[in-house]
């Protein structure tokens, strides 16, 4: 068992699978960066110095003491994150896309085989047997 074990962790599949999602991971946390780190500010900037990230609708208010301890903390959807994500999940599809095309544009194309020629038509055979016939 330990052998077969081994030889489907050493086959090519498997590795090449942990690679990409490595890499996917890394590329995940690069994207990540990028729309939090450069897009989102852009957004924000042109929708009036909004952040996304602080939007959120505001189910239960903080219970704050006199002292100034928090008793009861917010409850809130922070639906702002959520509109990250989507604008995220938009630039990797979109990146993702480009790497795709742009790897499809280095595969040789594959040339089709000619077509086999066909068989006979059916108006052939009814000629092949009446000619048959005829010399009977």
């Amino acid at each position: 068992m330990l052998k077969e074990f081994k030889d489907f962790i050493m086959t090519g599949n498997v590795i090449d699978f942990a690679v990409a999602v490595l890499l996917a991971g890394a590329i995940g946390l690069v994207v990540n960066g990028f729309v939090n780190d450069i897009v989102m500010p852009f957004v924000g900037h042109f929708a009036g110095g909004l952040d996304f990230a602080d939007m959120k609708i505001v189910l239960d208010e903080a219970v704050v003491a006199a002292d100034g301890t928090v008793e009861k903390a917010e409850n809130a959807i922070m639906y702002g994150k959520w509109v990250n994500s989507i604008i995220n999940l938009i630039i990797v599809g979109f990146v993702l896309f480009m790497i795709v095309k742009a790897y499809n544009k280095t595969k040789k194309p594959v040339e089709e085989a000619p077509a086999e020629p066909a068989g006979p038509t059916q108006e052939e055979l009814l000629a092949e047997i009446r000619d048959e016939l005829k010399k009977r």
